[in-house]
């Protein structure tokens, strides 16, 4: 990075408390992980909601699409509303948002009120997770390792027992309160809010540049998702085509406008992009296993929800465990390495899943992996940027890192809906898990370097 921000880099950690790093990891956890239950565990509330209000499930995919959506750019504008105002704002903000959406959910009479519900329920749980991810990126280096651990074995601990709590919400009280589990992350915010002390930069938001990131995540989100969401061709055509000019229109933005709400020095970082790579490929493999393996486990197998919920949760536990040992490693070299560990190892189950065979357990396994590398690779690209981007801009360079996530997991999802119009879901998993096989590699490589990118050499 230029000299300026190495001079930031040096300023004085934005976390000021007595808190162990343990507890603080915990904490940020506990506001970042219910996030996951906005696609888990609402995956599993689908049939009941189109049988409540009479749709049909390809309306009541919207439920799923307009989530990712909302969740990936509210992620990245409040990130940088973090940078600006600072992240207290950020989460008190984000909390009348949050619980704003959940109360519509309850309330929604008709589909249309519910997507609506649902859209303002993610842009708020997405100023949750770009508060957990910048706190977590701006500890003091010596605590940070510590930190990234405990929170990185809370979030395995949400993603593997996402489906559960879906399921035993969903049967034993209403799939309503299903929809809006992401609310949880309120319980988070009062023991975060201590650790939120320093106060924003107070640059200019750039609403320009803000509209055309949510403009081309939104056309590109909804032209890869147009299987699942069956729109008519005209729909799809004009989303594709609007896609292109946006992506233009924003590139250009970035260049005339190195400071706007994308910053230049972000998205030219050889880390950033790695991270990005990476975490687009493990996004996706996680997304097509949550929308492939109830399907095959209920539908298929005959398997009850909360069966699969209860069989995935000893891959909680196992991915605390890789977690808290990836937050120990250098990020760059130890942490990548376990992080190609878990990708490779469940991208290579889910194809011989869907090619030689192998049963439900074998399913179960690649899954859990899957799980356990989403929580992994939180750990190491937050490592990854901490250690590259100066503190006044981590809350927007995470914040940006997660929609490219969020937009990876997309096409993970849809990939998987496609392809199992014209052969069976375990096919489709397996080819759709080349896209962690290759996230794995490259995090091997990145191991394997002598001179990390995360040291800047």
């Amino acid at each position: 990075m230029h000299a300026q921000s190495a001079r930031r880099a040096s300023t004085p950690p934005p976390v000021r408390n007595e808190t162990g790093a343990g507890p603080v990891g915990l904490r940020l956890g506990v506001l970042f992980g219910p996030a996951v239950f906005g696609v888990t565990s609402a995956g599993v509330a689908l049939p009941k909601v189109a049988a409540s209000l009479g749709s049909t499930p390809d309306d009541v995919a919207w439920v799923l699409t307009v989530h990712a959506l909302a969740l990936g750019v509210g992620t990245a504008l409040f990130g940088r509303l973090a940078d600006a105002r600072g992240v207290r704002t950020t989460l008190l903000s984000g909390s009348l948002v949050l619980g704003l959406g959940a109360v519509v959910i309850l309330l929604a009479p008709n589909l249309g009120v519910l997507v609506a519900g649902r859209f303002v329920l993610a842009a708020g749980s997405g100023a949750m997770t770009s508060g957990a991810l910048a706190l977590a990126a701006a500890g003091a280096p010596e605590r940070r390792a510590r930190v990234l651990a405990a929170f990185g074995a809370t979030m395995a601990v949400f993603s593997a027992s996402a489906t559960l709590a879906g399921g035993a919400v969903t049967q034993w009280l209403t799939w309503r309160l299903t929809l809006a589990l992401p609310v949880l992350s309120l319980a988070g915010v009062p023991l975060c809010l201590r650790l939120a002390v320093r106060p924003g930069s107070g640059r200019r938001m750039d609403p320009v540049g803000a509209g055309l990131v949510t403009a081309t995540a939104a056309a590109l989100l909804v032209f890869v998702q147009s299987p699942t969401l069956s729109l008519p061709t005209w729909a799809v055509a004009s989303a594709g085509l609007a896609f292109l000019p946006a992506a233009a229109c924003l590139a250009w933005r970035v260049r005339a406008r190195p400071e706007g709400f994308v910053l230049r020095s972000v998205v030219a970082d050889r880390a950033f992009v790695l991270a990005a790579a990476i975490g687009v490929g493990v996004y996706s493999g996680l997304f097509a296993v949550m929308y492939a393996l109830p399907q095959i486990l209920v539908k298929q197998q005959d398997w009850s929800v909360l069966s699969v919920g209860m069989a995935l949760l000893p891959g909680a536990a196992a991915g605390a465990a890789l977690s808290r040992s990836a937050g120990r490693l250098a990020p760059g070299r130890g942490g990548a390495r376990l992080l190609a560990g878990a990708a490779l190892s469940s991208a290579l189950l889910l194809i011989s899943a869907g090619t030689v065979g192998g049963g439900a357990w074998v399913l179960l396994t690649g899954a859990s992996l899957a799980f356990a590398a989403f929580a992994v690779t939180q750990v190491v690209t937050t490592g990854l940027v901490s250690a590259r981007i100066a503190p006044d801009l981590r809350g927007g360079a995470m914040g940006l890192l997660n929609l490219t996530f969020f937009a990876g997991g997309g096409i993970g999802s849809a990939a998987a809906a496609a392809l199992s119009r014209s052969m069976p879901l375990t096919s489709a998993l397996a080819l759709v898990a080349a896209l962690p096989l290759a996230a794995g590699l490259l995090a091997l490589v990145q191991g394997g370097r002598r001179h990390p990118i995360a040291a800047g050499k």
